[in-house]
């Protein structure tokens, strides 16, 4: 979703990402600069430093903090998308969007720590925007349906749906990977994970090949040495040449680094980058609300200014 909205933003807006930077090892207000790791900012905010160059990526535990300290460093900025931060109620965005993931509906899970929910579902009439994630690609207006009524939005609300592109898997170690492996007629493939919710790209690589293994660890996981030589050893012994080993693009984060790479490197190990995206209807209403958005606090602020 965070990607989603920085694309779509493009260069017209001067856009920040503001992330809490969960299981860092660093404290205080960051701002991603060159040779950041996974411990110095977190394995997310990491992903969206290395692939949008163009923007600023921070970090900071109070949110209300990150974003002063970045409207004060760049006064030309024009947005911060903070990423999970419904909750964080010291700060009242120009648009709240709530994520909900079509497998698991928020108004089907449980408080923490039973189910995920941090909040009562009374909580959703803060969003301006709620988005159902991970749909089928073919997805019926009868489903549709259903799903709105389940949501029940509240009025004004807009409810928009989603589905994850799978793209061409890609090397982790770039430099070591055995590149020799074709990823496209493998017999045998090893997922790990460190997701909060794996089961939809574990049925996306399944139908990759005829033995899946998987290999599931908890969100944000860090990868010890014995998990790295586990996995390894897990490699060697499936019996057959056609075997790759897949990971998420968030999971790479967190494996890129010497040690991991001394240890792995020099077998096939790939990542799946994954791209989000709207059905055409409610691409264009999603899209239309960011900008009415963004247009709305400039014409606020102008008006302050007069």
């Amino acid at each position: 979703m965070v990607e989603y909205i920085v694309r779509l933003l493009g260069d017209k807006y001067d856009t920040a990402i503001l992330s809490r930077g969960y299981k860092r090892k660093s404290k205080g207000f960051r701002l991603a600069g060159e040779n950041e790791t996974v411990a110095t900012i977190g394995d997310e905010p990491l992903q969206y430093h290395q692939k949008f160059e163009h923007i600023n990526v921070a970090v900071c535990e109070s949110r209300r903090t990150g974003v002063r300290t970045l409207i004060s460093s760049n006064p030309g900025l024009n947005a911060v998308i903070l990423d999970d931060a419904f909750q964080h109620r010291y700060l009242k965005p120009e648009l709240s969007i709530l994520v909900t993931d079509y497998f698991k509906l928020f108004t089907k899970d449980w408080f923490l720590p039973f189910g995920r929910l941090r909040e009562s579902i009374s909580g959703r009439k803060r969003a301006d925007i709620i988005v159902v994630t991970k749909t089928p690609r073919v997805f019926s207006p009868i489903v549709r349906k259903q799903l709105i009524a389940e949501i029940k939005p509240y009025p004004g609300q807009l409810v928009c749906f989603s589905y994850i592109n799978y793209l061409p898997y890609e090397p982790v170690y770039k430099n070591s990977c055995d590149h020799a492996s074709k990823t496209e007629s493998v017999y045998s493939i090893i997922l790990v994970t460190g997701i909060g919710n794996p089961g939809p790209i574990q049925e996306y690589v399944r139908r990759q090949c005829s033995d899946l293994e998987i290999m599931e660890f908890a969100d944000h996981y860090h990868f010890t040495q014995k998990d790295l030589i586990q996995i390894k050893e897990k490699f060697k012994n499936l019996p057959t040449k056609r075997k790759i080993i897949v990971t998420t693009e968030k999971d790479a984060k967190r494996l890129n680094h010497e040690e991991a790479e001394s240890i792995l490197g020099g077998l096939p190990v790939f990542y799946i980058p994954i791209a989000f995206d709207f059905f055409p209807v409610d691409k264009v209403l999603f899209d239309k609300a960011v900008f009415s958005a963004l247009a709305t606090h400039r014409e606020s602020t102008s008006a302050g200014l007069e």
